[in-house]
């Protein structure tokens, strides 16, 4: 009986949470008039109560064939998005796979003051290393390039935090008896660390993804050519009268990082998991 009124209170959270998937898809299929009706009172400040309509009156894609094959800015940002957030989690996956192997498993003397660094930046958000990322970047000249958004990813600290919980949980006893076989660090890295760490290493990609999909703070501070920005800043762009552009847009936006989220949901939820445990 407690279970039944469990999995019935864990389906009724669940149905809140898709409520604005649901309202976003319903209203890309509504017609401009019907969304004005619905959501005038809250984007349009008109008078009346916002609400919403599960079934359209009637479908319309005037917004989809506006957004498709007239808003050439569109596939521009879109790419944008697409030509940071590859290098990004490439990079990541670079840098942070042997640093947190290294943190792992080899014991020196600045261990644990590296690792500290560490989980102090981490803890930091963009706002407070914000104006020393600029200062740093201007210095070297990249400001307004995607390089500026790119480089500071690529050294993000979360990384390696997950990526550290999964191979301290790798037994000993596996790299000893790698070492017995005659292999040396690097081979153990490459045959041992990164075939057992895989759930790990997905987990940084998925998450890395979901957060760099998303960037708005980011290319607002560091990015002044407007033909830079990801589509995460298009929707920002987009007046009031074009809400139907607006819906569209979003519900496209949201297509990758719901597609990539169902592809990898077990690995994110290892990286949650690690996320969680301690030294």
């Amino acid at each position: 009986m407690k279970n039944r009124i469990g999995g019935l209170f864990i389906i009724i959270l669940s149905l809140f949470v898709w409520i604005p998937l649901i309202m976003i898809l319903s209203s890309t299929l509504m017609p401009i008039d019907e969304i004005k009706q619905n959501f005038g009172s809250v984007l349009l400040d008109t008078q009346g109560y916002a609400k919403w309509t599960l079934i359209p009156k009637y479908i319309s894609l005037k917004p989809f064939v506006e957004i498709l094959f007239d808003s050439p800015e569109f596939f521009v940002m879109f790419w944008n998005s697409v030509k940071l957030v590859i290098p990004i989690i490439l990079g990541q996956l670079i840098i942070a796979v042997p640093m947190a192997w290294g943190l792992a498993n080899f014991n020196h003397r600045f261990k644990k003051i590296i690792f500290f660094i560490y989980m102090l930046l981490m803890v930091m958000p963009f706002q407070v290393t914000m104006v020393s990322n600029y200062l740093i970047l201007d210095k070297l000249h990249i400001l307004n390039t995607r390089l500026s958004i790119i480089l500071p990813a690529i050294f993000s600290t979360f990384p390696v935090f997950i990526l550290y919980q999964f191979f301290k949980e790798i037994p000993k006893e596996i790299i000893d008896a790698g070492e017995i076989d005659g292999a040396n660090n690097f081979q153990i890295f490459i045959y041992i660390a990164i075939p057992m760490g895989r759930s790990g290493i997905i987990s940084i990609l998925i998450l890395g993804f979901l957060e760099y999909w998303n960037l708005i703070e980011q290319p607002l501070a560091f990015l002044k050519d407007s033909s830079l920005f990801p589509l995460s800043l298009y929707i920002s762009r987009i007046s009031t009268e074009n809400i139907g552009i607006s819906t569209v847009s979003a519900f496209i936006m949201l297509l990758p990082s719901l597609l990539v989220f169902f592809y990898g949901q077990t690995y994110l939820e290892d990286g949650i998991k690690a996320s969680g445990m301690k030294e």
